[in-house]
């Protein structure tokens, strides 16, 4: 964060923006952090990232998961986008946070919840899903992409989509083993109709619009 660099902060190969900011300090795995009057541990929970931390406070048993679990699912293994292993660290994360025993669970993503059970049971199911089928993983990527930039741009016309997706390294990348042989705007279009049919997005004449 100190030599800003969007490039390594994954910024730019993901398609996305963000203003630089500046840090304070870095959480360690394996310390405490005091927040008001609670303690919480950091937790390694590499996976989506190979640097992501968890937090959790013992006596309320409450965990800040970030995007090592969620209700439904957890972050796009990033690791794997780049063709080194992820799953593993996946699984490790997912076993950690088992032992830990949450009864509150506050996601990176989507509302707090308690049946830490059943959240657990889908993200392994996920898992094994995109284990035994890689191809799976990587549609789900390109799909997390395209709806992270709906997120931030809310509406796009086919040329400004079409313009985003081309300039987007990961995409290309996805694109590239998705469909082999396939015009790219072919595969965008396949992509656009998925976000769709799952309910992430509308289509209105020209324009893809954010839902």
């Amino acid at each position: 964060m100190r030599d800003w660099n969007p490039d390594k902060l994954s910024y730019t190969p993901t398609g996305q923006q963000c203003p630089p900011f500046t840090l304070d300090g870095v959480l360690q795995p394996g310390t405490d952090l005091r927040l008001g009057d609670l303690r919480w541990q950091v937790h390694a929970a590499p996976g989506h990232d190979p640097h992501s931390v968890i937090l959790f406070e013992p006596a309320s048993r409450t965990l800040l998961s970030a995007d090592a679990l969620w209700q439904r699912g957890f972050g796009v293994v990033f690791p794997e986008l780049d063709g080194e292993d992820g799953f593993d660290a996946v699984a490790a994360t997912l076993d950690l946070i088992e032992a830990l025993q949450p009864v509150f669970v506050v996601p990176g993503h989507g509302a707090p919840f308690t049946d830490v059970v059943q959240a657990l049971s889908f993200a392994r199911a996920r898992l094994d899903g995109f284990i035994g089928n890689p191809a799976k993983h990587l549609a789900h990527a390109a799909k997390v992409l395209l709806k992270f930039k709906l997120l931030d741009a809310q509406r796009m016309t086919r040329a400004e989509l079409l313009a985003w997706a081309q300039g987007t390294p990961y995409l290309n990348k996805l694109f590239a083993v998705q469909s082999a042989g396939v015009p790219f705007e072919q595969g965008l279009r396949v992509l656009v109709r998925d976000l769709v049919r799952a309910g992430a997005a509308t289509l209105d004449g020209d324009v893809l619009h954010n839902a």
